[in-house]
């Protein structure tokens, strides 16, 4: 069997990585397919441990194992794989991204992975979507690297007049390296700071989640430091001494749904715009960070938090948060009704759940509304005065909240409903005022 398997990779980099708090990650790695040799590791960066859970050698032969296979590799240009691995014989788990690019003049595969012992299958689940999202946006601006360095390296080899093609592929690990770090710190804050299964305060925003939301959600405790962290559900973040904290722009505009922000010192709530309108910023705001990436001449142009301003045509909004101000009686009653209960009880949570269930049939149910009304999409929607009366959403809050839930089970609601592909929150507020 020993004759079947690629010749082991010379002596790999590595760059081991100080984290606080325990680490679920076992390494990530960047490998490539060699058309002589067969899949390569050009890096692996892991954890600073002292234990060593895995050498260099088997984190070389795991890593090599994604890309067996990926010769016959048959997909669209700048199309994304992701495979999950799950190794028993090994004891292992791996996501690896695999991917397309430009290397030495030669289009070659290439696969960005992460590994993790199979004990933290259950913890890493609940994640594996905000781990993916994270690692396919590093892809995209590694191709963009990848492209630039060759065109530049090609420009040297004219000007200097020789045939020496430079080894593109080490210019390209001081950004990976940049981007993976995030990844890690998330996964070992993550696994530090996870909120437990069983959770008997009431009052806490997690109550809300589901159990695979609750562990893609984090607690924060007064000794640590944190940072905001997109992807999740609910984290919790602390003051500095100055009473202040930071929100990151570009990792609220790249979180998977609107961010709402709520200050237990001073009672106030803040939310952004709905989820099909943040989907849409997010959109134009990527694309010009890429547009910038491509662009940049230098390192320093292309900070990792650097506001991007590119695109003449869009100029991204900082006031992204606005106060909460229109009414509902959903949460209102729920609230008045929930506090009437002893608390300490399992009365609590049976109630809280069932109040979760009427908001999920509501939202079922004005789905098939709509559907029944517009002989499901053939005919535009124009009965949206009836529908509110009729679901007893008179009240713009309880629209709203029924309507985004609606929005998470069926995507692109709203665009049918208002008849453009697009509305800004402040324009449907100026449509639902005419109903």
């Amino acid at each position: 069997m020993s004759t079947l398997c690629p010749p082991p990779s010379p002596a790999v980099a590595k760059t081991e990585i100080a984290l606080s708090g325990e680490s679920p990650l076992l390494a990530a790695t960047f490998a490539y397919w060699d058309n002589i040799l067969g899949p390569r590791v050009r890096h692996i960066w892991a954890p600073k441990t002292e234990q060593v859970l895995l050498s260099d050698g088997e984190i070389t032969f795991l890593a090599n194992h994604t890309l067996n296979g990926e010769i016959l590799r048959n997909a669209e240009s700048g199309a994304i794989d992701v495979k999950f691995f799950v190794l028993s014989e090994k004891g292992v788990i791996i996501v690896s991204l695999i991917f397309d690019g430009n290397w030495n003049g030669d289009r070659s595969t290439y696969g960005l992975s992460i590994i993790l012992p199979q004990t933290e299958l259950s913890f890493y689940l609940p994640l594996h979507r905000v781990c993916v999202d994270r690692l396919t946006h590093i892809i995209r601006k590694g191709r963009i690297w990848m492209h630039k360095e060759r065109q530049e390296n090609v420009q040297k080899i004219i000007l200097e007049g020789t045939e020496r093609m430079e080894d593109q592929g080490q210019s390209i690990i001081p950004m990976l390296t940049g981007e993976v770090i995030p990844v890690m710190e998330l996964l070992s804050s993550m696994k530090s700071h996870s909120v437990p299964e069983e959770i008997d305060i009431v009052r806490t925003l997690c109550l809300f989640l589901t159990a695979a939301e609750r562990k893609c959600s984090r607690l924060c405790e007064a000794e640590s430091s944190f940072k905001y962290e997109s992807g999740l559900f609910v984290q919790g973040l602390l003051k500095d001494s100055t009473g202040s904290f930071v929100l990151p722009f570009r990792q609220v505009m790249y979180a998977p749904y609107p961010t709402t922000h709520i200050d237990v010192d001073v009672n106030t709530v803040k939310q952004m715009p709905p989820c099909h309108e943040h989907i849409y910023n997010q959109r134009r705001y990527m694309r010009s960070e890429l547009t910038a990436f491509w662009r940049a001449t230098s390192e320093e142009d292309m900070a990792q938090d650097t506001i991007i301003y590119t695109d003449e045509s869009f100029t991204p909004d900082l006031n992204i948060f606005q106060d909460v101000l229109h009414r509902d009686t959903l949460v209102k009653a729920f609230l008045d009704q929930v506090f009437q209960l002893k608390p300490g009880l399992s009365l609590r949570s049976t109630f809280l759940a069932q109040f979760l269930l009427v908001l999920h049939r509501k939202a079922l149910t004005l789905i098939k509304y709509i559907e029944d009304d517009t002989q499901k999409g053939k005919k535009p929607f124009k009965s949206l005065r009836n529908l509110k009366i009729d679901l007893d959403l008179t009240a713009e809050g309880d629209l709203n909240i029924i309507m985004a839930l609606a929005e998470k089970i069926k995507p692109g609601l709203h665009s049918f409903i208002f008849g453009r592909p697009f509305y800004t929150s402040v324009q449907e507020r100026d449509v639902l005022m005419t109903f």
